[in-house]
C-alpha cells in the first residue's frame, strides 16, 4: 500500500495524532525549547482546493495560485518537532460559505491573520 493510499483510504484523526504528537514532545524534550512559527506556501493550479487563491508565497518569491499552511514546531538542543498546523483561509474563501462547504470547511471558520 502507498502511502497517498494509506493517508487518502485510512480513517484517522488528525487532531488526536497531533495531540499524541504533542504529548510525546512534551515528555521527552527539554522544557526550555522555542516555539517557532511559520508558514509555507503549496503551489496549485486549480480553484477547488481549500483556501487555494492569488497569494503572497516565499515557496515560488512571488505572488502565486497556492494554499498557505501555518506550522508551529518545538525546538530544544536533543530535538524538534511539528507541534501543530493549519490551512490560512483568505477572506475571498471565508466570505464564501457555499465554497467551504463544498471543500469541506466547518462553517464555524472564520477568517484570521
Amino acid at each position: 500500500m502507498s502511502v497517498q493510499r494509506l493517508l487518502n483510504s485510512s480513517r484517522w484523526d488528525a487532531d488526536a495524532l497531533r495531540d499524541d504528537v504533542r504529548a510525546y514532545v512534551a515528555e521527552r524534550l527539554e522544557p526550555d525549547g522555542v516555539l517557532i512559527i511559520d508558514d509555507t506556501g503549496f503551489i496549485k493550479m486549480g480553484t477547488t482546493s481549500a483556501g487555494v487563491g492569488r497569494q503572497y508565497t516565499g515557496t515560488s518569491g512571488k505572488i502565486d495560485n497556492c494554499q498557505i499552511g501555518v506550522f508551529a514546531a518545538y525546538a530544544t538542543r536533543s530535538g524538534r518537532a511539528l507541534v501543530d498546523r493549519e490551512l490560512y483561509l483568505p477572506k475571498a474563501w471565508t466570505s464564501d460559505r457555499d465554497r467551504c462547504r463544498a471543500a469541506k470547511i466547518p462553517d464555524e471558520r472564520g477568517f484570521a491573520t
